[in-house]
């Protein structure tokens, strides 16, 4: 039977504290004249910043504290935000009913100011908080505004919208008109006619100043608050103490986009000049074909050019596709991030251009490289979004084919991307018969094995066996899948699971015996290196001191070798990858492996951890 929505109770929504601070009003003990109208219709709200005068009196007009000068204030008005900002149960209610420029006078019963029962904000000194007040409230202003810091010291008003979304950080640098003044409008700063530059980050502006600059775009014209713990002097602004706050008028003329690829300081992206879109939404995140001109240069003092595609490539530019290792990885890093159009300016370590790449005959080793790159455009690849299942399919198959190709060229990394690009294409994949069903499972099993593969070679063995456990959970009885299981659990030091497994082999395939038998046999082998170090370590082990046991088993792990597999003759298996690639240097895997000790006495490394042999090697 179908329920009526409305018949189902809603849940009631929990009142808020300033909602629940309302319901202790009483009538009478807030009164309301109209000393001044405002204008217009608009009254504050909540998330409004409100600015105002207030001067409170007592009920013989004797004057106890105020923001005008002329009462001894400062003469700078009180600003704050509604519905964040603490404030007395009076104002919380009285403030949204004024118009700007109006002035009102609250009487308020003591409950209603400092007396009210929990009151979130402390009665300045000599305050009579027990006593029914006179507040004089003059409504000066009341706007939206941005909150950037949860303590208020940092407010912006938007004055002018800006262009785009993408706002400055650290590194960019960063031209913008600023002037400032001080609460009670004291003018401490003009601009000139020429924008101040600054590079973000680096404390060439006064801390609040940069953190509401950081929510700007280009060319938005906005009113930064900033409130004296946020002042911090600059080059800008030297002179900040004794300011309560300031108020910074800011255009933000222009930004250049600067990036640290790399979080270090060595790779480097210079925007030079502004390409065609919104970043990043129109940059070429994803695998595409790319056309650039780019001058690749030593960055050495003559600067000397090796390359310039406008030059040596007969004024034709690079195509190249992205993801596949085609060029340096510093300069696809940089090229990823770039609209069509744009022109940067990349300075690039060498482990980063040409130290793990072919290197050009006249570019030596070790060296610095700088690029000016320029994106003329990109292709996006196939929508596979109504294409048929046979040639979802064959891009299934080029994708994936990249991939072995990759592999084989030992780019794990980039192997393993294109497998996981077609998994997860594949998530939106329909069969539409029993024959495409066959097809679609078989594929998907390929790609885990690939995935497992990668992963192997990459020395994550958990990642590979997990893996392989997505093709067994479905068919137990799949060899490769076991096989390349078992090559893992070897190589992660679980022998007994990798002779589970290549023992399993022959039983569900004879045709597998050569192979599962080539696998034991260096299982066998593996299995007595490791007893005859154990015995070679043990040998000794309680003669050491006890400030000598950390010492035992370095010397295992220099002298630690790496010997050849036994595998098939070259056979290259259905998934496109020859086991033999993977058998090779097992021992020098990257995985961090359990040791031998953990084997034999699992609870061994707890009692010589609680034993405070943290460094013992041998665990």
């Amino acid at each position: 039977m179908a329920v009526d929505e409305e018949m189902v109770p809603k849940k009631k929504k929990e009142p808020t504290e300033n909602e629940k601070r309302r319901m202790k009003i009483v009538p009478g003990s807030l009164m309301k004249a109209e000393m001044r109208p405002g204008g217009g219709d608009a009254r504050p709200s909540d998330g409004d910043q409100v600015i105002y005068h207030c001067t409170v009196r007592t009920l013989d007009g004797v004057a106890v504290e105020s923001t005008r000068l002329e009462y001894g204030g400062k003469d700078t008005p009180i600003r704050q935000v509604l519905g964040k900002s603490k404030m007395i149960l009076g104002l919380l209610e009285g403030l949204p009913t004024m118009l700007k420029g109006e002035v009102a006078l609250f009487k308020m019963k003591p409950e209603m100011h400092y007396c009210e029962v929990d009151c979130p904000v402390s009665p300045p000194s000599s305050f009579p908080q027990e006593d029914e007040l006179h507040f004089e409230i003059e409504m000066i202003d009341f706007s939206k505004v941005k909150v950037v810091s949860d303590d208020l010291g940092v407010i912006k008003k938007v004055v002018n919208e800006g262009l785009g979304w993408e706002s400055p950080r650290e590194p960019y640098e960063v031209k913008a008109r600023i002037s400032a003044k001080t609460g009670n409008g004291k003018v401490i700063l003009s601009h000139t006619q020429e924008p101040y530059c600054f590079t973000f980050g680096k404390s060439e502006v006064p801390k609040g100043l940069e953190m509401g600059m950081g929510t700007m775009s280009r060319e938005e014209k906005a009113v930064i608050y900033v409130n004296n713990q946020y002042l911090t002097e600059s080059p800008l602004l030297s002179l900040v103490e004794g300011f309560d706050e300031v108020h910074f008028e800011v255009e933000l003329v222009h930004f250049t986009q600067v990036r640290d690829m790399l979080g270090d300081g060595r790779l480097i992206k210079r925007r030079l000049c502004d390409g065609r879109g919104e970043f990043p939404m129109d940059c070429p995140l994803h695998d595409s074909l790319l056309r650039v001109h780019y001058k690749g240069m030593l960055l050495n003092e003559e600067k000397k050019v090796f390359y310039d595609t406008r030059v040596d490539n007969d004024g034709q530019p690079l195509e190249f596709s992205s993801g596949e290792g085609l060029v340096p990885e510093g300069f696809e890093m940089c090229v990823r991030l770039m609209l069509p159009g744009e022109i940067a300016l990349v300075t690039c370590p060498p482990d980063y251009a040409y130290d793990k790449f072919r290197r050009p005959v006249n570019v030596p080793e070790g060296v610095h490289i700088q690029w000016e790159i320029e994106l003329l455009g990109f292709e996006m690849p196939k929508d596979w979004t109504g294409m048929d299942f046979p040639s979802i399919m064959g891009e299934a198959e080029k994708i994936r084919n990249k991939g072995n190709r990759l592999f084989k060229e030992g780019k794990f990394e980039l192997a393993k991307a294109k497998y996981e690009k077609v998994l997860r294409e594949f998530n939106h994949v329909n069969p539409q018969d029993d024959e495409e069903g066959k097809v679609f499972v078989d594929t998907r099993n390929l790609l885990n094995l690939n995935l497992a593969a990668s992963y192997l070679k990459m020395g994550d063995c958990k990642k590979s066996i997990e893996y392989c456990n997505k093709v067994l959970d479905a068919n137990p009885a799949h060899v490769k899948a076991l096989y390349r299981r078992g090559m893992a659990y070897m190589t992660d030091g679980d022998f007994e699971e990798a002779k589970n497994d290549f023992e399993k082999m022959m039983k569900v395939d004879k045709s597998s015996e050569p192979d599962a038998t080539a696998a034991l046999q260096k299982l066998k082998q593996k299995k007595q290196e490791v007893e005859k170090k154990a015995r070679k370590q043990f040998k000794g082990l309680f003669d050491k001191k006890p400030g000598e046991i950390a010492d035992v088993g370095t010397q295992d792990t220099e002298e630690r070798s790496t010997s050849e597999n036994q595998t098939k003759d070259g056979e290259e298996d259905s998934d496109g990858i020859e086991e033999e690639a993977l058998l090779q240097d097992q021992d020098a895997a990257n995985a961090p492996r359990v040791g031998w000790f953990s084997h034999l006495w699992p609870t061994g490394r707890r009692l010589f951890s609680a034993l405070g042999f943290q460094r013992c090697t041998i665990l």
